[in-house]
Parts: C-alpha cells; sequence; structure tokens
C-alpha cells in the first residue's frame, strides 16, 4: 500500500524535449511515479553534486520499471537536447528513466514556479560568465497519477532514503 503521503497539488500540462530531442507531454508519465530534480549544466556548484544524487537514487530504483527521473533544466536557453546528453551522459543516465528536460523558458518556469512549487530565480551573471540561477535543491515526486506527493531535502540523506522508499510504494 502507498505510504500516508500528503497531497500537494497537481502537476500542470506540459510539453518539452529530452535530451535526445524527443517530445515529452504529462501524459507520458500517466502511471508513472515520477522523481524530479532541476538542474542547469553550467551550474558550478551543487548540480553536479545534486546529479550525482540522483544517480545514486537510479542505481538503487534500477529495478522499478515505473519509476522515471526527470531533471528540468532551469536554463533552458544555453541547455538544448545536445547540450544536456552531454551532461546526462557524464551520469551514465539511461534516457528511457532519466530524463533531462528543456523547452520554452516561460514554460519551464511556470512548470516549476506555479505547478511544482521550486524558487527559481535569474539572479544576472557569474563570474564565469555563466548565469547566477537560485533553484530549489529539493526532490520532488509525484505519483502516477500526477498528484505531487512529497518534497525532500537532497542534502538531507536519510530524507533520501524515505524518498527511495515512498517512491517504491507508490509504483504500481
Amino acid at each position: 500500500g502507498a505510504p500516508n503521503l500528503d497531497d500537494y497539488g497537481e502537476l500542470p500540462d506540459f510539453t518539452l524535449r529530452d535530451q535526445r530531442g524527443a517530445e515529452l507531454h504529462r501524459k507520458d508519465l500517466e502511471g508513472h511515479v515520477v522523481i524530479a530534480n532541476f538542474i542547469f549544466t553550467r551550474c558550478p556548484t551543487i548540480c553536479p553534486t545534486f546529479s550525482q544524487k540522483m544517480k545514486r537514487i537510479a542505481g538503487r530504483l534500477a529495478d522499478q520499471e515505473k519509476i522515471i527521473l526527470l531533471s528540468f533544466s532551469v536554463d533552458p536557453e544555453y541547455d538544448t537536447p545536445e547540450v544536456l546528453a552531454k551532461f546526462a551522459g557524464k551520469f551514465d543516465a539511461d534516457p528511457a528513466r532519466w530524463k533531462f528536460l528543456t523547452g520554452d523558458p516561460e514554460l519551464i518556469k511556470e512548470t516549476l514556479t506555479a505547478g511544482l512549487q521550486i524558487a527559481l530565480e535569474k539572479r544576472g551573471n557569474l563570474p564565469s560568465g555563466g548565469p547566477d540561477i537560485v533553484h530549489g535543491t529539493h526532490i520532488v515526486l509525484i505519483d502516477g497519477k500526477h498528484r505531487i506527493r512529497g518534497y525532500y531535502n537532497s542534502d538531507d540523506e536519510p530524507r533520501l532514503d524515505q524518498l527511495v522508499r515512498d517512491a517504491t510504494a507508490l509504483a504500481p
């Protein structure tokens, strides 16, 4: 049985592209448990660590075919499918199970801030020339009916263990 998780509303409808350039729509996720995070490839600080954590989660859930990982780019102007494919390769991401998403910047912003309630703020540029984008470092758990069921602090290892347990319990 599914754990007694909260319901934080619904993942809004979207059409984005993955690292292979294929379109992904919300309806494609029907019946799958989704573990989502937020990254950008030029992020010098937390994103590589954040993606390492997602890689570990992917490994722990490798036998769960009904669980999909989504990494939304918060820098979609730069993060084309080609750029994301290269980034995904660093983490041995299986494109069938772990999709890196890009698309219309307004749509992404809307999906993240209004839909997933994740903070997102562009604050100019870093000395490196890359953008300074402040974004939420929580991982979001979404059930097979597009309901948002939990937020997990990625810096808190016990919470990540809980995420794996909750995702497994929700999976059909």
